[in-house]
C-alpha cells in the first residue's frame, strides 16, 4: 500500500512539474525568409546583375580564349619537342603545363561559375549588409522561434508568417508580388485604423 501511495505522489509531482514547464515556454513563432531573394529584390541589384553579365562576357570570355590558344601552343610545342627528341625533363615540363591548361578547359564551366559568383558576391556585399541589418531588427522585434526558407513548408499554413514585407518596410523598398509585395501594397493603401482584409 505504501508503494502505491508513493507512486501516486511521485506521478502527481511529475505531472505538476511538466505543466509548469509547458506554461513557461514561449509559443512557437515561425517565419519565412531568404536573404538571397531579398537582396535580389533590392533596387541596386539590377545594376550588379548587369555588371556581372558584362564581366562574364568580356573578362571570362577572354580568359577562356587565352586558355584555348595556350593549350594549342603547348600541344604543338610538345609535339615538335617530341619529334626533335628533346630531353625527358623538357617534355615532362611542357606536358605538365599542357595538362594544367587542359584541366582548366575541361572544368571551365565550374571555374567560370565560381568566378562569376565571387564577383557578384563582392559587388552585392553592401546590399547583403543592409538586408542583414534590417532582418536583424525585425528578428529582435518579433522574436521568431524558427525561420524557414520559401518552399520548405506546405503552403496555406497559417502558423507561418512571411517576413519579407517586414524587412522591406524596414528597408523602405517595394517588394515584387512573388515575395509578398501585393500584401505589402494592400497594407500600405489601407485607411488608418482599419483592419487588413483577410
Amino acid at each position: 500500500m505504501k508503494n502505491v501511495f508513493l507512486s501516486v505522489i511521485v506521478f502527481a509531482a511529475l505531472l505538476l512539474t511538466a505543466t509548469n514547464s509547458m506554461a513557461q515556454t514561449a509559443p512557437l513563432k515561425i517565419g519565412v525568409f531568404d536573404i538571397d531573394l531579398m537582396v535580389q529584390a533590392m533596387p541596386g541589384y539590377r545594376a550588379i546583375d548587369s555588371l556581372t553579365q558584362i564581366y562574364e562576357r568580356d573578362s571570362l570570355g577572354s580568359e577562356y580564349e587565352i586558355y584555348q590558344s595556350e593549350y594549342k601552343r603547348l600541344d604543338s610545342t610538345f609535339k615538335s619537342d617530341s619529334a626533335a627528341s628533346k630531353p625527358k625533363a623538357v617534355l615532362d615540363y611542357t606536358n605538365n603545363q599542357r595538362q594544367q591548361i587542359a584541366f582548366n578547359l575541361i572544368y571551365w564551366q565550374q571555374i567560370a561559375q565560381r568566378k562569376s559568383d565571387d564577383k557578384r558576391g563582392a559587388m552585392a556585399q553592401p546590399l547583403y549588409e543592409k538586408v542583414a541589418a534590417a532582418y536583424k531588427k525585425v528578428l529582435d522585434t518579433k522574436k521568431y522561434t524558427l525561420i524557414l526558407k520559401p518552399n520548405t513548408y506546405e503552403l496555406g499554413s497559417s502558423a507561418v508568417e512571411n517576413i519579407f514585407p517586414l524587412v522591406a518596410k524596414e528597408l523602405n523598398i517595394t517588394l515584387p508580388p512573388e515575395l509578398g509585395g501585393a500584401q505589402q501594397n494592400a497594407a500600405n493603401t489601407q485607411k488608418p485604423g482599419t483592419k487588413p482584409q483577410q
